[in-house]
């Protein structure tokens, strides 16, 4: 409310929120109260055209002014803007400077100019560009205007940057919770990441999913292997043309394609709320890029799900970008410094042990309360220490020094696993004491091991197209002597960790079915109106419509999202669809709503788990549990899993049959069971990753 306050008083003001908190409401309410025509400022066309879109639905009048719009367009805007018609107009930080607009500017008055995306005037901010600078101007070309910067995320110093760069007078800063509590964080070791993306992107088919590269050549590789795979994935970066760009996106946006994968420097600028799940394939460049990427993920509110895959590789990479562009730009110093400084707190944050909810929180200088958020992969599934972890990372630090010469992590994992390969033999390394040291584990997890130590400052990773391991001398030595400890902790694959967390209520009571046919009559709606699906409803409004079956115009009009002109506009239509629904199935209509599902995740969560457990010790079945407890069943085999890890049954029987045990115990044992997919894909899939699961946990294999 502050901030619509300073808009409506037009006293600048700088406002951080996270992405889905709110900032499109602060400075679209003051025009619309004032009933003046406000200028916002936004890079991105993409994400112009997708809020003039929703703001048109909603009945804002509204209108976006770049490039590709016509003279008779740009004609027609310009005149209903003099007549005073519109509440925003929307344009590009290039245009906004031009003549041409300056002139309109002053001809319709123009008393108040947000801009978005305000981070961006920043050095020292993670997405800097220089026509940004220019915007200072605006203070010359209009001393009574009110300016408002907003962002999504600004550390304090960034923050005092965009001050001094706008020229702010004496504005109100204010700065909302960076905690976005919907969103699952997960942060893990790459090591086969196809593989990898595939276990996430199927745990949620038919939803939107955006998966972050660092390079154009990854997003076009990384689609190709995910289409080869039979997922509806492209690519998008700049160097395609306009009109494949133009198509990915409208695609995207109409849930015509489940999957974009899309370079991290580029970004999307997709209004779409209801993507479920944002994937790094690769390090992110700073804390504020991957706060900014993951916040695309549930901003309509309901779960969503955000997956690091990350190797100490990435930082190299980013390095020699940095300095390679820094070179080109001619850019100073101390810049490029700060921009390796952001990478390194980034790579902090990926390879810590700590709730990841309160690291990030932290980052941004705000204090996080809960000691278990119930929402990221530290706290649904907290790291087991590797069994004799410390004996095997001074194996690992015993074999660096002893090879003599640098060499590279796969050929370290060789030596210590015993292979019998022809550079090894020539080399003659397999005489060394600490050749086939670690022959027991799998190679994966000695991969493991080296990188946790590189992450430790234990060893070190060199730049370049070959790297090698070298020995951190000082550290290594205090551990090879026994001088300091070293924790080591169990690799983690993704596959193995609890699919579900936070707000899965947000499904409670839903008919999935009566859901999907709402969002196939949702896509029709759209493709009539040449607008994206999530213009029409969001996500959250038709889980409310499938969870209350509303068929009469005064029920209807309660569910969460609709207003009197989406009443009328979408009522009959989508009523008809859920009456139809509710006789093919003999299901009762007009469902009266329930207590509020709201409640404080870590409560709701441990009191679901006990309901389990005590279901699971009644014999229940994984389905029957699932369906008593109100939870999807891959949250349900999770709760199975550590049931069976802490309460340690005499039998699995009950969920798994003695057929199934003991093909996965046998696969589990000749392969090693510290990652489920290869015993799955032994198995020829004819075992689910659930029943794996708990096989090997029970098997003690994991």
């Amino acid at each position: 409310m502050e901030a619509i306050t300073a808009g409506l008083e037009r006293q600048d003001s700088l406002v951080v929120l996270p992405t889905g908190g709110g900032k499109s409401l602060c400075y679209q309410v003051p025009p619309l109260v004032a009933q003046r025509t406000d200028i916002v400022v936004s890079p991105l066309i993409s994400l112009m055209k997708d809020q003039v879109d929703a703001l048109t639905a909603c009945g804002y009048p509204s209108a976006a002014l770049y490039g590709s719009v016509d003279d008779r367009e740009r004609r027609e805007i310009e005149a209903r803007a003099a007549s005073g018609q519109l509440r925003l107009i929307f344009v590009a930080p290039e245009r906004l400077l031009t003549p041409g607009f300056l002139s309109l500017a002053r001809r319709i008055n123009v008393r108040a100019f947000a801009i978005d995306e305000a981070h961006c005037i920043s050095h020292w901010g993670h997405d800097f560009r220089p026509e940004y600078r220019r915007l200072a101007a605006l203070k010359e070309h209009f001393p009574e205007a009110s300016v408002h910067a907003y962002t999504a995320t600004a550390t304090d110093r960034v923050r005092q940057d965009i001050v001094a760069q706008l020229g702010l007078c004496n504005p109100r800063v204010l700065v909302g919770r960076f905690d976005r509590p919907n969103l699952i964080y997960r942060a893990v070791p790459r090591h086969d990441l196809e593989g990898q993306l595939l276990d996430v992107i199927r745990r949620h088919a038919g939803e939107a999913v955006i998966i972050y590269c660092i390079s154009r050549a990854d997003t076009e590789r990384t689609a190709a292997a995910l289409q080869a795979s039979g997922v509806k994935a492209a690519a998008y970066h700049a160097g395609l043309d306009a009109h494949a760009r133009t198509r990915t996106q409208d695609d995207f946006a109409a849930e015509k394609l489940d999957v974009v994968v899309a370079t991290v420097a580029f970004g999307m600028g997709i209004d779409r709320s209801n993507v479920r799940c944002v994937i790094h394939a690769a390090l992110p460049k700073s804390v504020e890029q991957y706060q900014q990427e993951t916040g695309r993920a549930g901003r309509d509110g309901l779960e969503a799900e955000c997956v690091l895959f990350f190797s100490p590789g990435d930082v190299r990479r980013w390095e020699s970008l940095m300095r390679k562009s820094a070179e080109e730009a001619g850019q100073a110093p101390e810049v490029t410094a700060a921009q390796i400084d952001l990478l390194q707190d980034m790579q902090r944050l990926s390879s810590s042990q700590q709730c990841r909810h309160r690291a990030l929180s932290r980052y941004f200088d705000q204090d996080y309360e809960q000691q278990n958020c119930g929402a990221c992969d530290v706290c649904l599934t907290p790291p087991d220490h590797l069994e004799n972890g410390a004996e095997i990372a001074r194996e690992v630090l015993s074999c660096v020094r002893g090879l003599g010469i640098p060499f590279g992590v796969t050929y370290v994992v060789d030596v210590l696993t015993g292979s019998k390969s022809a550079r090894i033999q020539q080399q003659r390394h397999e005489t060394l004491r600490e050749f086939g040291a670690l022959k027991a584990l799998s190679k994966d997890i000695v991969r493991d091991v080296v990188y946790q130590l590189v992450d430790q400052g234990l060893l070190e990773r060199t730049a370049g197209d070959r790297p090698v391991l070298l020995l951190r001398a000082a550290a290594a030595d205090d551990v090879l002597a026994g001088r300091k400890e070293v924790t080591i902790f169990t690799p983690q694959s993704i596959a193995s960790q609890q699919a579900a967390g936070a707000n899965d209520s947000g499904w409670r009571d839903v008919d999935h079915g009566l859901f999907e046919r709402l969002r196939d009559l949702r896509r029709t709606v759209a493709t009539e109106r040449g607008v994206p699906a999530f213009v029409i409803l969001g996500d959250a409004t038709l889980r409310e419509m499938a969870r209350l079956r509303p068929t009469s115009l005064a029920a209807f009009g309660q569910v969460r999202g609709i207003g009197d002109r989406k009443l009328a506009d979408l009522g009959e239509r989508f009523m008809a669809a859920i009456a139809a629904y509710c006789r093919e199935h003999d299901l009762t209509a007009d469902v009266v709503a329930s207590e509020p599902v709201a409640q404080t995740r870590s409560a709701k969560v441990g009191s679901v788990k006990e309901q389990a457990y005590a279901l699971f010790d009644q014999g229940c079945s994984l389905q029957e549990a699932a369906a008593k407890t109100g939870r999807v069943q891959s949250t349900v085999a999770g709760y199975l899993e550590d049931y069976v890890a802490e309460r340690k049954p005499a039998s699995v029987m009950p969920w798994v049959n003695a057929a199934i045990y003991d093909r996965v115990k046998a696969a589990g044992i000749e392969i090693g069971g510290s990652y489920l997919r290869p015993v799955f894909e032994a198995l020829g899939g004819e075992v689910s990753y659930d029943e794996i699961r708990i096989v090997l946990r029970h098997a003690g294999l994991r």
